[in-house]
């Protein structure tokens, strides 16, 4: 069994809105859907999309999503994230729809939790925002990774950089920086 989750937030309440990442989420689901060849690849991944007011993705709903996604044996549990990222001297985090300042988001080190703990054979995480490269980093433990085993992280950016929103780019390129 192959199980994917594909989040793009564009509509934030308090931080800047973004353009494309909703776009690039639908785009990513669409291309795991089906092989080349059109056999079944990742059956119906779940989208999550944040798009207007009235399709808000909140923290709790992201992280119960998460959690479904990485509890279950599988041979591929696969989270792709589209939207904004925020790091702080405690860590990365990504912003849900109702994020007001960055930290109150997602927190990344919540997201390794939750990963390594999970039965499947291979965990594929893919963050499209900004300062993503800090996944698997420890804050607190400088030059210690969290990937384990049969996990595979793929960022647009690297923990210091921003990952810019290109119009006409698609998928890819999120982020605008977060004050």
């Amino acid at each position: 069994m192959r199980k994917a989750l594909i989040v793009g937030i564009d509509h934030y309440e308090h931080i800047p809105r973004l353009r494309g990442c909703v776009a690039d989420a639908y785009s990513v689901g669409a291309m795991l859907e089906r092989n080349a060849n059109g056999t079944v690849n990742f059956v119906r991944p779940r989208l999550i999309s944040g798009s207007d007011p009235s399709h808000l993705v909140t923290r709790k709903e992201l992280k119960d999503a998460v959690r479904e996604l990485f509890a279950p044996k599988a041979d591929i549990a696969l989270f792709y994230f589209a939207g904004h990222g925020y790091i702080e001297d405690t860590g990365g985090f990504l912003c849900s729809g109702e994020s007001t300042d960055g930290d109150d988001g997602l927190s990344l080190n919540e997201l390794m939790t939750i990963a390594r703990a999970s039965p499947a054979t291979n965990k594929v995480i893919i963050l499209d925002s900004c300062h993503g490269g800090i996944a698997g980093d420890r804050a607190s433990l400088k030059g210690f990774a969290e990937i384990v085993t049969g996990m595979t992280i793929l960022t647009a950016s690297t923990a210091d950089q921003y990952a810019m929103e290109k119009q006409g780019a698609n998928p890819g390129g999120v982020c605008s920086q977060v004050s």
